[in-house]
C-alpha cells in the first residue's frame, strides 16, 4: 500500500511542477524529457532483469547444491540463537536462516552480484511461511531492512571510482563508509525491532552486535596499517577468494552426500529464470516513476529547499552539493552511482563534496529497488512498515555519514 502512495506521488509531482514549468516559465522541454524518461528506464528495467538472468541462474544453482548437501542446515543450527531473537517467526533452525546469513555475507563484502539472487532465494522461503501470501510479514520486513541498510565492509567500486577520478587517496573514505553503513543498519534493526516489539535487551543479541561492532573495528586498525595499493589488493582478494570458496564448499558437501552436484545446480537455476521474469514488471513500475520524478526538475528543486533552509537557520551548507547523491540512493543505484560521479567531476575527487558523496553513496542501499524486486519476487503487494523501517534507516546514515564527513575530512 506504501509502495503504491510513493509511487502515485512521484507521478503527480513531476507532473505538476512540469505543468508550472510549462505555464509559467515556458520551458517546452520538459514534457517531452518526461515521455522520454518513461521509455529509457522501462528499457533499464528490462535490461536490468534480463542481465540478473544469468546471475540468478547461477546462485540459486548453487544454493540449490548448499541445501541438499546440508550446507544452509548447519549454518540455520549455527545461528538460530540469533536469528530465533532477531526473527522471532521464524521456526527455530529452519534453512531460510541460512540463506539469509549468505544474503548478507555477499552485502557486507560487496558483491552485488552474488547477494541479490541469495536475497530473493531467501524471500521465497520466507513466502513459503507466510500465511498471508500477498501481505509482508516481520521477518520479511526485517531481512528487507538489513538489506536496505547497506552494510559493507568492503566498498570496491567506490574506491575504483575514486581513483579513476584522480584521488590522491582513493581509500580515505573506506572508515568514514564503514562506520556510517554499520550505524545505518544498526539503526534500520533498532527502529523494525521497535514496529514489531521486539526485545534486544537480551546477552545473544547484545554478544551479536558487540562482536559486529569488534570485527568493524579490527578491520578499521587492519586496513589503517596498508597503504592504498594494498589495502584495494586484500579487499578485492579477500572478497574473491570467499566467494570461491564459499561455491567450491557447497559443491564439495554435495559431493559427500552422494547428490547428482550437476542436475541439483540444473533445477535450482530453473528457478533463476522465472524468478528474473517476475521481477520485470515491478522493476519497470518503480524506475519510469523515479525517471518521470528526475526529469520534471524535483530532485534539483528539492537540494535547493533544503540548502535553502540550511541557509535561513544559519548552518553550514557545505554538504548540500552532495545531497543528490543521498536523495537518489533509495530510489535508484545507477542514479546515485551517476550523482556521485558528477559531484566528484564538479567538484574535485578530494574536495570535501567529493568525498561525502561517496561515503554517502556507500552508507545506505536502494530501498525502493529492493522493496520492487525481493517483494515483487513473491507477489507481496502490502507492504507495511517495510518502506518506513527502510527509509528511516536510510536517513539514519545519511546523518551518520555527514557528521563523519564533517568529522574526518
Amino acid at each position: 500500500m506504501v509502495l503504491n502512495y510513493i509511487w502515485i506521488a512521484f507521478f503527480l509531482i513531476a507532473f505538476a511542477i512540469a505543468l508550472v514549468k510549462l505555464v509559467f516559465m515556458g520551458d517546452t522541454t520538459v514534457f517531452p524529457a518526461m515521455m522520454n524518461s518513461t521509455f529509457d528506464t522501462a528499457k533499464t528495467a528490462f535490461d536490468i532483469s534480463l542481465g540478473l538472468t544469468g546471475v540468478l541462474s547461477l546462485w540459486l544453482g548453487i544454493m540449490k547444491i548448499g541445501e541438499r548437501g546440508g550446507v544452509v542446515n548447519v549454518l540455520s543450527k549455527i545461528l538460530s540463537p540469533v536469528f530465533t531473537r532477531l526473527f522471532p517467526d521464524i521456526p527455530k533452525g529452519h534453512p531460510v536462516t541460512g540463506s539469509i546469513f549468505m544474503n548478507m555475507a555477499a552485502n557486507m563484502l560487496g558483491l552485488d552480484n552474488a547477494a541479490t539472487p541469495l536475497g530473493l532465494r531467501a524471500m521465497e522461503q520466507l513466502q513459503d511461511l507466510n500465511k498471508k501470501k500477498d501481505t509482508a510479514t516481520n521477518p520479511m520486513i526485517m531481512f528487507l531492512v538489513l538489506n536496505t541498510s547497506g552494510l559493507t565492509l568492503i566498498p570496491i567500486s567506490i574506491m575504483v571510482y575514486r581513483a579513476q577520478l584522480g584521488a590522491a587517496q582513493p581509500t580515505d573514505v573506506f572508515i568514514p563508509i564503514l562506520l556510517a553503513t554499520f550505524f545505518s543498519t544498526l539503526a534500520g534493526i533498532i527502529i523494525t525491532s521497535i514496529f514489531q516489539r521486539i526485545n534486544l535487551i537480551n546477552r545473544t543479541l547484545l554478544l551479536t552486535l558487540g562482536g559486529m561492532a569488534t570485527l568493524v573495528a579490527t578491520i578499521i586498525w587492519g586496513f589503517g596499517q596498508m597503504d592504498k595499493e594494498t589495502m584495494n589488493t586484500v579487499s578485492t582478494s579477500v572478497a574473491n577468494i570467499l566467494l570461491m570458496c564459499i561455491i567450491v564448499a557447497f559443491i564439495i558437501a554435495g559431493m559427500r552426500k552422494h547428490i547428482n552436484v550437476y542436475d541439483t545446480f540444473i533445477e535450482g537455476a530453473k528457478d533463476g529464470f522465472s524468478t528474473a521474469v517476475r521481477i520485470i514488471p515491478y522493476l519497470v513500475a518503480i524506475l519510469v516513476a523515479i525517471g518521470v520524478f528526475r526529469a520534471s526538475g524535483a530532485m534539483d528543486m528539492l537540494v535547493s529547499g533544503v540548502q535553502w533552509v540550511v541557509e535561513a537557520c544559519g548552518g553550514n551548507t557545505d554538504f548540500v552539493g552532495a545531497l543528490p547523491t543521498a536523495i537518489m540512493k533509495p530510489l535508484s543505484g545507477s542514479g546515485a552511482r551517476g550523482m556521485m560521479v558528477d559531484a566528484m567531476t564538479n567538484y574535485g575527487a578530494d574536495s570535501f563534496v567529493g568525498r561525502l558523496s561517496c561515503v554517502l553513496q556507500g552508507s545506505t542501499d536502494t530501498t525502493f529497488y529492493i522493496l520492487a524486486v525481493y517483494f515483487g519476487s513473491v507477489g507481496i503487494r502490502y507492504t507495511r512498515h517495510a518502506a518506513t523501517c527502510g527509509l528511516l534507516a536510510d536517513l539514519s546514515g545519511t546523518i551518520a555519514a555527514i557528521a563523519i564527513s564533517y568529522l574526518f575530512f
